[in-house]
């Protein structure tokens, strides 16, 4: 799979008659921001689902670190070290930020299955450790996510990724509805990703920020990809010709 972190072959995604995904082929690095461009109904999404075990693949293969992967459900993307944050990231708006940095891998004192109590104070030192380690120092482990701001909830869930030794990144549309300094302070996690030598997906509509913080440009139109670029071989004004 010539040595890639992520090799996709033939990978096709039918929703009924909807032919959303068609015998897509991609090779992505390890430790490469990837820009993953393309307008509304590209197959972006199709993508990302499939990668994050919400959807299964209708016919092809996924290769991760050079073995095939079955990617079924969630926790099978979790189990490889994929994980996705979403525009509108999977947290629960009224249970705590230590709670949410360890929701589905929960720490108790001793249980089994599943069972058991809770390990409350170990979660809220672990997760104000894994928030600083990104940079982002906030008031108490004990504070709800609601009253967090977008850029502080992504930052949450970006230290939860790294908490947990994510081998692959995936964030879709991170940077919309935030202010300007709270984009720049998640441009920064995704260089400091990198940098960690974790593999990126940046999936977005800003097409200025996507060419900011990607090593390659990976552009999808109608289900196919049509361009795989680096970021040097492309400017903000051809991106848009790509995706239109």
């Amino acid at each position: 799979m010539n040595n890639a972190h992520l090799s996709i072959r033939g990978l096709d995604k039918w929703y009924g008659p909807v032919h959303a995904l068609r015998k897509l082929d991609l090779d992505i690095p390890k430790g490469q921001v990837i820009g993953l461009i393309g307008d509304n109904g590209a197959g972006k999404s199709t993508f990302i689902k499939i990668l994050s075990g919400v959807h299964k693949q209708t016919a092809g293969q996924i290769f991760f670190e050079g073995q095939e992967a079955q990617i079924s459900k969630p926790r099978d993307a979790m189990n490889l070290g994929i994980e996705t944050i979403y525009q509108y990231t999977a947290m629960v708006p009224e249970m705590s930020i230590a709670r949410n940095l360890f929701i589905g891998r929960e720490k108790r004192k001793w249980g089994l299955r599943g069972f058991g109590f809770l390990d409350e104070a170990a979660m809220a030192e672990e997760a104000m450790a894994a928030i600083a380690d990104v940079g982002l120092h906030l008031r108490s482990p004990d504070a709800p996510v609601k009253d967090l701001s977008g850029g502080q909830r992504q930052g949450v869930a970006i230290a939860r990724a790294m908490h947990f030794r994510s081998r692959m990144l995936i964030l879709d549309e991170p940077t919309n509805h935030l202010s300007v300094k709270e984009t720049n302070k998640v441009l920064e996690y995704v260089q400091q990703m990198r940098d960690l030598g974790v593999t990126v997906i940046f999936i977005s509509h800003n097409l200025h920020h996507v060419h900011e913080v990607s090593d390659r440009i990976v552009a999808f139109a109608r289900g196919s990809k049509v361009a795989d670029l680096l970021v040097g071989e492309t400017s903000v004004p051809n991106m848009i010709d790509l995706i239109s």
